[in-house]
């Protein structure tokens, strides 16, 4: 299988989705791309004094979210078709950043909308995995990246910031290296970006940043699953299996992670539905991935080996 590379330039970034997107690469399914990736705000350099350079020209039309990479059509991919994603290694720069963003509905809930932003700049060791900010924070580094997905199949440009079913600005943590994610396929060729580099994040993301960060590599190899059908993105990671709910309201976008977990369990160990509803609430866990893209994410988690047959 053919391994390619793919390094920020203006031919292949851009931060929005679109169907009309030309792929940058066109590769075969097996095929494994090594990427170079920006943080998720274009930027070229650390913050000094909260000033830096960031990437330019950009075209204010399509490059107003999340510095993303690509888009790589994969041949044979078509509409109600999975693309497997194994995430095989990511490995951040030297350095990262993270502030209470501008004015939200969160920030405004607790008291912080009118205060000061507060700002923090990492230093990135990556053979310890530790980050060090200038207030001498030290903390465990787990890298992922916080968008992967592709277009809807609706013409116009579409934003970065929420998740959808086709994957997108999913922020889940779990996603590390020696995952898999499966997600549906929206449009022929599928047109996939990876962007948002992050070196640490807690579930729900409530400042609206992680250790925002750029990737010296983010290794990812491609798979077409003719034969399988989802409807929203599912993950296997290292520690078990994920399933994801997205909406608008918390509720409903819990019920979404759970109904996919139901449906996981059900083919994993052959259960009745509601064989594995009761088991569900005995091993399944239902975490935030985050509440602050607008559209809110839920992923339930199930260790491996939570069940054992």
């Amino acid at each position: 299988m053919a391994i390619y590379y793919i390094n920020p330039s203006k031919e292949t970034l851009h931060g929005s989705f679109s169907k009309d997107f030309k792929p940058v690469l066109t590769i075969n399914s097996g095929d494994t791309v090594r990427y170079a990736t920006l943080d998720a705000l274009w930027g070229l350099e650390p913050f000094k004094e909260q000033k830096r350079r960031v990437f330019e020209p950009k075209d204010p039309m399509v490059d107003q979210g999340h510095a993303l990479c690509g888009p790589v059509a994969i041949k044979g991919a078509e509409p109600g078709m999975v693309l497997q994603v194994n995430i095989n290694e990511i490995r951040p720069s030297s350095w990262g950043w993270s502030f209470a963003g501008g004015p939200t509905h969160v920030k405004k809930r607790l008291g912080l909308e009118e205060q000061q932003v507060y700002h923090l700049n990492w230093s990135l060791d990556v053979e310890q995995m530790l980050g060090r900010s200038q207030e001498n924070h030290t903390i465990s580094l787990s890298p992922f990246m916080g968008t992967m997905g592709m277009p809807p199949n609706k013409s116009g440009i579409h934003s970065t910031i929420p998740p959808r079913f086709c994957g997108g600005n999913i922020d889940c943590k779990e996603l590390v290296a020696g995952s898999t994610i499966y997600l549906p396929i929206p449009v022929s060729g599928g047109l996939f970006s990876v962007g948002d580099g992050h070196a640490a994040q807690g579930d729900g993301e409530i400042s609206s940043q992680a250790v925002e960060c750029p990737m010296d590599l983010v290794d990812l190899t491609f798979t077409l699953c003719k034969d399988r059908t989802l409807t929203m993105p599912r993950a296997e990671t290292p520690t078990g299996w994920i399933t994801f709910g997205f909406h608008e309201d918390l509720e409903e976008a819990c019920m979404i992670a759970i109904d996919g977990m139901l449906d996981l369990m059900e083919e994993l160990y052959e259960l009745e539905r509601k064989e594995a509803y009761t088991l569900a609430s005995i091993v399944m866990d239902l975490c935030i991935t985050q509440i602050v893209n607008g559209v809110k994410g839920v992923h339930a988690v199930l260790p491996h080996e939570a069940i054992q047959k």
